[in-house]
């Protein structure tokens, strides 16, 4: 069916279809200070708007709306449809509190309560 639209509608329509994933999508790309919109993500990447965006590779911070998901090493893909794909050469997901280097105990104590006597 695209074969027989013009190619001015076939542009209107990727520009429309690119337009809704970054509505819709809650997701940025924070680079050098720079944020950017994630159009989708996948588990090995995810796609930004290719003409909007600059050629990017590095570090990177990705996060969901203000929550800070991902700490990432990406590297350019391919340009495809009006995106342009990265892949993560190391995706360390951020969390709350620093990691153990030690096993905890499940008896360990939680709290030293004093004798008030």
């Amino acid at each position: 069916m695209e074969e027989m639209l013009t190619k001015e509608i076939r542009d209107g329509l990727e520009a429309a279809r690119l337009h809704n994933l970054r509505k819709v999508s809650r997701l940025r790309l924070n680079v050098d200070g720079q944020t950017y919109p994630v159009l989708r993500m996948w588990k090995a990447g995810f796609s930004v708007a290719e003409n909007t965006t600059p050629h990017m590779r590095g570090l990177a911070d990705l996060y969901d709306g203000a929550r800070h998901l991902f700490q990432c090493l990406i590297v350019a893909g391919e340009a495809e449809g009006g995106e342009m794909r990265y892949e993560f050469k190391r995706a360390t997901a951020v969390t709350a509190h620093a990691a153990l280097d030690f096993v905890k105990s499940v008896e360990a104590p939680v709290a030293l309560l004093e004798d008030a006597t």
